[in-house]
């Protein structure tokens, strides 16, 4: 059946191909309007103490990362296209060149936040509580409460070139040594040498065979993996301790919790209340064990799939699906949607296009742009939504913020994909007999437990691989696989089996690397539901939706939420949202027992 959308992205949008030359007039273009910023604004100090005068240079700035920026344009263009053509070298070359102009800009640009924070205590209360520079309030704020963390520019301009050699490197490391390895596993009826992520693939495949092959090989891979994976590691959280300690940041997550302009108190109520649930997690895995009829379910299975989906949904079906979903919510979400399919959406696999899915802007004078790798499954469904939501959400903000305003705090990135992409479920949820429910609400629970329970008991982990490297200096792999395993033992329960070799799987989770994001899966997710249960109760509530939608970085996700009736600071709210995970749980278990399942 032929697709009635657009199925690849309209670079023409951006530039009409890599040779393009207006790509280097935008550059000369880049270039001088950063340094015409740059000669006006650095020797000055007036306005650091007229807000006459910052309300200029603030204006001339957004104006600057509007339309100019790091060579946002640029940049964004060809990481779109490589993401589609990964093994282009010409269009490497060209990224690379442009990052390099990139790096300079925003080295020598830096002073300009740089003095902000340097401004007195008076002074910054007075600017904070002025009419004129208002459209400025929380990005100044956010300066201000970082202040007292930041070096000199000499001092900062060293610790950004330094990033690449004592982080990023040993970051990338470990992908990088195990996106070679190759193994021999069974695959039906042969053995085949697969490499490590399609390895990964097949831990959790129908065929028990299969899937024990591919456990065993995973362990292999990781087994050998893992003295480099110790010193690769314990590099990671030596750089990141040693920015605690130049910065002078309280706690190991505090540099997170700050760039996310959300308070630790809110991310400690959040870990406290998960972490108290966590029979919730230890339930779900004792029914799946009970519905796969095993006593216990081994480490990889824990995401197996319950029951059979036998239905394809192809992209007309999907796109047309979630059209009338969208539709239902608000008429506003639909248009956009239907923007978003006039070029917008690159869907279906392709040699050389990366793996996954994303939304993406350069800035907010840029196209949104969404990838998809379309193979006619539910999940795949529900991937056009999350990634959907996340469209909606920049289109909302392009419409009502600045450039300086223009993004979502970690804490609430995921709050509007999860948002649309439970409400698509739910409508694939109604035409569905007992059979098809019981698969999807398995999916689901499989789904809510990995984003909210797992994601909390990394945190925890990482929590503790931080402090004990502090105190100890080093840790041992035995020592990092001990404390990965209490964490996940604590979140599974009995029902799961920690067999030997499984100490180990911390090696392939390049969250470990990005210290403490992991808490904004489950924020975002809890918000979310939140978010549907007022929906529910009240149409109205839409219109507070879409103000959250639109408000960016315009306030902190505390203060935006304030605004929706929704206190993220009390404990009690994300107690709610566990209890819909609950009450999905026991939905499931009854509908399983009334089909004799358990």
């Amino acid at each position: 059946m032929a697709n009635s959308y657009k199925t690849e992205w309209n670079f023409s949008l951006l530039y009409n191909d890599e040779n393009d030359p207006k790509i280097e007039s935008d550059i000369a273009e880049v270039l001088k309007n950063s340094y015409l910023f740059v000669d006006k604004w650095k020797n000055r100090e007036d306005y650091l103490c007229n807000e006459n005068i910052l309300k200029e240079a603030l204006d001339e700035y957004e104006k600057w990362a509007r339309f100019y920026g790091c060579c946002s344009s640029q940049s964004y263009y060809f990481w779109l296209r490589l993401s589609v053509d990964q093994n282009n070298g010409n269009l490497k070359a060209k990224y690379n060149k442009i990052n390099d102009i990139s790096t300079k800009i925003r080295n020598d640009i830096s002073f300009f936040e740089l003095n902000l924070s340097k401004i007195n205590k008076n002074t910054q209360q007075l600017f904070l509580n002025s009419e004129l520079l208002n459209d400025y309030k929380n990005y100044l704020t956010n300066i201000f409460n970082n202040a007292k963390y930041w070096l000199s520019l000499k001092e900062e301009n060293i610790i950004t070139l330094k990033n690449k050699t004592s982080f990023e490197n040993w970051a990338n490391l470990m992908d990088e040594l195990l996106s070679k390895e190759e193994r021999t596993i069974f695959t039906g009826e042969m053995f085949e040498s697969k490499n490590f992520s399609s390895i990964i693939g097949e831990i959790t495949n129908k065929n028990k065979n299969i899937r024990d092959s591919a456990f065993e090989a995973i362990n292999d891979i990781l087994l050998k993996n893992s003295h480099i994976a110790e010193i690769e590691f314990n590099s990671i959280l030596e750089d990141h301790r040693i920015n605690k300690k130049i910065r002078g940041f309280e706690r190991f997550d505090s540099q997170r919790h700050l760039s996310d302009n959300i308070s630790s108190n809110i991310v400690d109520s959040l870990i406290n209340s998960v972490s108290s649930n966590f029979n919730i997690s230890r339930e779900f895995y004792e029914i799946k064990a009970k519905l796969f009829g095993v006593e216990k379910l081994k480490y990889n299975e824990r995401s197996l799939e319950y029951g059979q989906i036998n239905k394809n949904y192809n992209y007309n079906e999907s796109i047309n699906l979630i059209k009338e979903t969208f539709k239902s919510i608000d008429f506003d979400f639909y248009n956009i949607l239907l923007e978003l399919l006039d070029g917008h959406i690159d869907v279906f696999p392709k040699k050389g296009k990366s793996d996954g899915a994303f939304c993406a802007t350069g800035s907010i004078e840029n196209p949104v742009y969404i990838m998809l790798n379309h193979s006619n499954k539910l999940n795949d469904v529900l991937t056009i939504a999350h990634e959907c939501g996340h469209a909606i959400n920049d289109y909302l903000m392009i419409n009502k913020q600045n450039s300086l305003n223009f993004g979502n705090s970690l804490a609430i990135a995921e709050v509007a994909s999860t948002f649309f992409e439970d409400f698509v479920l739910e409508k694939m949820l109604e035409k569905a007999d007992d059979e098809l429910r019981l698969t999807i609400m398995m999916m689901k629970l499989n789904g809510d437990i990995s984003t909210i329970f797992r994601q909390i008991a990394f945190y925890k982990f990482e929590s503790e691989i931080h402090l004990n490297a502090s105190e100890n200096g080093y840790l041992s792999k035995k020592d990092i696989g001990f404390i990965f395993q209490k964490h996940m033992k604590d979140y599974m329960g009995d029902s799961i089996d920690h067999s030997s070799g499984t100490e180990n799987w911390w090696i392939y989770v390049s969250h470990f690397r990005n210290p403490f994001y992991v808490y904004s899966y489950a924020s975002g997710l809890l918000i979310s539901k939140a978010m549907q249960n007022n929906l529910k109760k009240d149409t109205n509530f839409i219109f507070k939706i879409k103000k959250f939608l639109s408000a960016g970085t315009s306030k902190s996700p505390e203060d935006i939420f304030l605004d929706m009736g929704i206190d993220i600071s009390n404990e009690k709210f994300w107690i709610d949202g566990i209890s819909e995970i609950s009450n999905l749980l026991e939905n499931t278990k009854e509908l399983a027992k009334k089909l004799g399942k358990i």
